[in-house]
């Protein structure tokens, strides 16, 4: 299944417009990501990635909120790969 995933940007990586990247965290997997849809994200922000890009942004209690749901579910073994 093909899930979009919060995470926290932890930095941004490259700034351009169209390359915009930063490292994001998910939980204590961190992976780069696509921050081009996402121009107003910044650090510390929570984002919801699906397959390697940031589609909007979401506040940290909703973050944690997902988190627990796809730790119940047994999901997040997913994020390792």
């Amino acid at each position: 299944m093909c899930l979009a995933i919060p995470g926290k940007v932890l930095d941004v990586i490259d700034d351009d417009p169209v390359t915009r990247t930063g490292r994001v965290q998910f939980g204590g997997i961190i992976k780069n990501v696509n921050l081009a849809c996402v121009p107003e994200a910044a650090i510390g922000d929570y984002v919801i990635v699906h397959v390697g890009f940031a589609i909007s942004r979401l506040d940290e209690e909703e973050a944690r909120r997902v988190f627990a749901y796809l730790d119940e579910l047994g999901e997040l073994d997913e994020l390792a790969v």
